[in-house]
């Protein structure tokens, strides 16, 4: 059995150079770039994609079908109740869904035991759904992922079904949510250190 990923300084290079690019195209959430920079500065680990977790509300012809699917509005962090009513009011067609998404990150690892060692530090601070997602001798990837989420039906064809009163609940959990999320970010930020060289 392997223990690590052959070509792993290659596949850090194209990765940082995928990060610069996207960085200057203003395609990375800003409040990640410093986690981002701490882990891609440890000599055996690398950032592939990342999300720093966000609100949105959605309009999609029918659930689950995300390449046909409209952003009405999208948050990468707590939202005020008439954000969320402007998106809602924007709806014409097809389901309209309210939706909290955790942070997802994933990050290349040079060796078995460097994944492991992420993956400790990562379930360790609350990110929970982490896993190790590829493990060949091409690649080792770790995804660090939290639990929370929203799934929230508010529509469909134009229509509200439920009211303005629920949808302020419910913008109140999600921002909850965010506030949550967001701290696991930064301490997992403060801890990343632990697995310098």
């Amino acid at each position: 059995m392997f223990l690590y990923s052959k070509n792993f300084d290659e596949q850090k290079a194209k990765a940082m150079k995928g990060l610069r690019k996207a960085l200057e195209e203003g395609k990375v959430d800003e409040d990640i770039i410093s986690l981002l920079e701490k882990i891609n500065s440890l000599e055996n680990y690398f950032t592939t994609s990342s999300c720093s977790g966000r609100i949105s509300v959605m309009e999609m012809p029918h659930f689950g079908d995300k390449l046909n699917s409209v952003w009405l509005g999208k948050w990468h962090r707590e939202v005020a109740f008439e954000e969320v009513m402007e998106a809602v009011r924007r709806h014409r067609s097809g389901q309209l869904w309210f939706l909290v998404r955790s942070p997802i990150l994933h990050v290349g690892a040079r060796t078995m035991e460097d994944a492991v060692k992420l993956l400790n530090l990562a379930i360790g601070l609350g990110f929970k759904y982490s896993n190790i997602k590829s493990v060949s001798h091409k690649k080792l990837l770790v995804e660090i992922r939290s639990t929370e989420r929203m799934d929230v039906p508010l529509g469909e064809d134009g229509e509200l079904w439920v009211s303005e009163e629920y949808i302020e609940r419910i913008v109140d959990i999600a921002n909850e949510q965010v506030r949550r999320f967001k701290g696991k970010l930064k301490r997992l930020e403060e801890e990343i250190e632990k697995l310098r060289n």
